[in-house]
C-alpha cells in the first residue's frame, strides 16, 4: 500500500515519519508528485483545510492521503489568528510580521491563555475523511525569546515549562508539541490501516 504525506515541508516530513512505523507502506510525499499544484486552503477551519488537502492529494494520486493544517488559537482574541495563523498580518506578512500584529493584538488584554492546535486527515482515493487533532496549551509573553523554530514559537510558553517553543530543544518541542500530539492519535485510531 501507498500512503502520501500531502507537504512539501521536509522538516514536517521527517517528524511524521518519525512518529509513525510505516512498515508496510511505501511512503510518498508531495515532493514526488511536482506536477500536482499545491492545494489553497481556503477553509474556514483547521479541520477543513486538512481534509481538503488529504482528498485532493488522494484524488490526483490515487493513493491513501496523510495530512494537517495547525494554527494558533488566542483566547482573548476570540481564538484567533486560527486558521489564518500564517498570514495573520496578510498574505504576505513574515513570522516577525504575524508576531508583531499578535502583540499588537493583545497589548491592553490580561489574559494571555492560547493553545497551538493541530488537524490531522486521512483520505481514500474516493474521499473517505478520517480525523484527529492535538493541541498544546500555554501562554504568549509579551516579547519574543529564543531562535529556535519558527512562526509563533519566541513567543508561546506551553504550560509547564519557563522557556518559550523557540528556546526549548527540538527533542523537547517535537514531544510535547500540537503536531506530536496529533500524530500519536492518528497513530492510535489508525496504527492497523498504516503500519
Amino acid at each position: 500500500m501507498k500512503l502520501v504525506i500531502a507537504t512539501r515541508n521536509a522538516h514536517k516530513l521527517e517528524e511524521i515519519q518519525a512518529i509513525f512505523d510505516f512498515t508496510n507502506l511505501e511512503v510518498l510525499s508531495a515532493f514526488d508528485f511536482p506536477e500536482i499544484p499545491d492545494v489553497i486552503e481556503d477553509g474556514e477551519t483547521l479541520e477543513e483545510n486538512a481534509a481538503k488537502k488529504a482528498t485532493e492529494i488522494a484524488a490526483a494520486t490515487g493513493c491513501w492521503t496523510l495530512a494537517d493544517d495547525s494554527g494558533l488559537e488566542v483566547d482573548a482574541l476570540d481564538g484567533a489568528p486560527g486558521v489564518y495563523s500564517a498570514r495573520y498580518a496578510g498574505e504576505h506578512g513574515s513570522y516577525a510580521d504575524n508576531n508583531v500584529k499578535l502583540l499588537r493584538e493583545l497589548a491592553d488584554k490580561e489574559d494571555r491563555s492560547a493553545r497551538f492546535r493541530t488537524v490531522i486527515a486521512l483520505s481514500d482515493p474516493e474521499g473517505n475523511v478520517k480525523l484527529v487533532s492535538g493541541e498544546c496549551v500555554g501562554v504568549i509573553i509579551e516579547e519574543g525569546r529564543g531562535a529556535n523554530g519558527f512562526g509563533y514559537d519566541p513567543l508561546f510558553v506551553p504550560n509547564g515549562y519557563s522557556e518559550t517553543f523557540a528556546e526549548l530543544s527540538s527533542e523537547v518541542k517535537n514531544r510535547i508539541s500540537h503536531r506530536a500530539n496529533a500524530l500519536r492519535k492518528a497513530h492510535e485510531a489508525w496504527s492497523e490501516l498504516l503500519c
